[in-house]
């Protein structure tokens, strides 16, 4: 396994985590449930180690797919260039929840303050950290190019159009 593979593996690890946190911390929020409000502060603790690294792993990654035939040079620099954003916001992730991780725990009465905070932090994160993925996916999956899919479109229209 070399630090390609690493980066792909990782790099879902944010985005899913992310998610998933939020559902929790959520859930935890609405069911007044301090230990499930604590259980997504973790999550969201993993996950902004995760994406760090993803992070460092990428230029690795970059090394081995940038060789590969039909690698989109713009697609890996739109990605690079936007990943920096989503770490960023999942490092404030990252430390906001470790801040209410503790503050829940030791100071439950204030857990209701800072658990809306870290919600809205997380929205964020989320739309950083998917948006980047997504520009990922656009380095070697050409279902994911809006351009292909149109054509795809547009040939199967114009085939049927013909048969007629």
């Amino acid at each position: 396994m070399n630090q390609a593979h690493l980066h792909l593996m990782i790099t879902h690890l944010p985005i899913f985590g992310v998610f998933f946190g939020l559902f929790v911390l959520a859930y935890g929020m609405f069911a007044k449930s301090v230990h499930t409000q604590i259980t997504a502060y973790l999550i969201f603790i993993i996950s902004t180690i995760g994406a760090c690294i993803a992070y460092y792993t990428g230029e690795s990654a970059e090394e081995v797919v940038e060789k590969m035939k039909d690698v989109s040079e713009t697609a890996i620099k739109h990605h690079e260039s936007f990943a920096i954003y989503a770490l960023v916001s999942l490092i404030v992730l990252g430390v906001f929840a470790a801040v209410a991780y503790v503050v829940t725990t030791f100071y439950t009465a204030y857990s209701k303050i800072i658990a809306p905070v870290v919600l809205i932090v997380a929205l964020f994160s989320l739309g950083l950290v998917s948006w980047t993925g997504y520009l990922g996916g656009k380095i070697r999956h050409t279902e994911v190019n809006v351009t292909t899919g149109t054509t795809l479109i547009t040939s199967e229209i114009e085939q049927e159009e013909e048969e007629d």
